[in-house]
Order: C-alpha cells, then sequence, then structure tokens
C-alpha cells in the first residue's frame, strides 16, 4: 500500500515522517501523475486558498476528485478538511473539492495565536487523542452523507463520510499515531 500525501504546500513532512514511523510507503503528490499507484491519499494543513488554487492550476484537483470516486480512501486535516467540504462558510466563492458532505467555518477558534491543545475524544477510541488546534476550522453542517465523529467544546472537528474522514486538527504533529493506523485500515 502506497499513501500519498498532499505536498504543494502545509505541513505534509510531518504527514510523511508519521507514516513512515508506522511502516507506510508513501509518495509526495504534487501533480495528477503522482497519483498512479497511490492506494490513499492524505490532504496536509496548509493555507486552503493557495493549495486549491495550487491544485487546480496543476490538475491535481480533477485528478483527486477523480481518484475519490473511484473509491481512494482520503483524509483531510484542517486545511485538508475545508478542501475536501462541499462548502465553507463565509466564502462562497472559494473553490472545494466537495467531497465531504459538510459546510466548514474556517479559523473558527480564532487566528494564529489563538492556537491550542487538547484532548478530543472520538467515536471509536477508547482514550482521547491530543488534538493540536492551529487556526483551525469547524463542521458548521454535517448532511445527510457524513456524521460526526468527535466533538470539542460542542464544535464538530471530526468527520466521516464512507472512506473519507477530515478532521480539524492535526494529529501529525502529536506522538499519538493512532489515527494514521486507522486511516491505512479503512
Amino acid at each position: 500500500m502506497i499513501v500519498g500525501v498532499v505536498a504543494i504546500q502545509g505541513d505534509f513532512d510531518r504527514h510523511l515522517d508519521m507514516l513512515k514511523g508506522i511502516g507506510a510507503a508513501t509518495r509526495e503528490v504534487r501533480v495528477p501523475a503522482d497519483l498512479e499507484g497511490v492506494d490513499r491519499l492524505i490532504l496536509p494543513g496548509g493555507e486552503s486558498t493557495t493549495v486549491g488554487l495550487l491544485m487546480r492550476r496543476f490538475g491535481l484537483a480533477e485528478a483527486v476528485q477523480a481518484r475519490a470516486a473511484q473509491g481512494m480512501p482520503m483524509w483531510g486535516t484542517c486545511m485538508g478538511m475545508i478542501l475536501m467540504a462541499r462548502a465553507i462558510v463565509g466564502y462562497p466563492d472559494q473553490f472545494t473539492l466537495n467531497l465531504l458532505d459538510i459546510e466548514v467555518t474556517r479559523n473558527a477558534f480564532g487566528s494564529q495565536i489563538h492556537s491550542f491543545e487538547d484532548a478530543v475524544l472520538l467515536e471509536g477510541f477508547p482514550e482521547p487523542t491530543l488534538g493540536v488546534f492551529i487556526r483551525a476550522p469547524v463542521v458548521s453542517a454535517v448532511g445527510p452523507e457524513a456524521k460526526c465523529l468527535g466533538r470539542y467544546q460542542g464544535k464538530i472537528v471530526a468527520v466521516r463520510q464512507g472512506n473519507r474522514i477530515g478532521t480539524s486538527f492535526h494529529p501529525e504533529l502529536t506522538d499519538d499515531n493512532r489515527l494514521h493506523h486507522w486511516f491505512l485500515s479503512i
């Protein structure tokens, strides 16, 4: 199994390190050809406007949507969840991949100086995971196709739709590799 990580901008290297640490083969994905032979894909944190623009410019957005339609498991963390959403509250014209039946609110906990870490309990995990929230989005609305996997202070911070996952926090910035293991099992 090869796990691709979109490597345009953001914290992709931390996902790659986490995956390699649990024995997964990895590949940096920047253009459609990089998806060849990739079995699942992570869209990491970063800046959603910039990454969305670059994904479209290089044809990667359409290639990712096509692979999702073929059933490829995908996981978006923070910015990745924003890009995977159906819509972004307050940004009706911002590009999304429309891969999760959710609406998100960007920077829902505040700006960079309001970043924080705290425990998050996720469905299917008996012990909480450490959520690293950096200018993190929250899920404002969940459509009938998706379901909530976790909340923080009443706000939805993790969702699943079939084999697609979104988390508003960064598990790759911790020593806890349980979410990466779980993603590989989907």
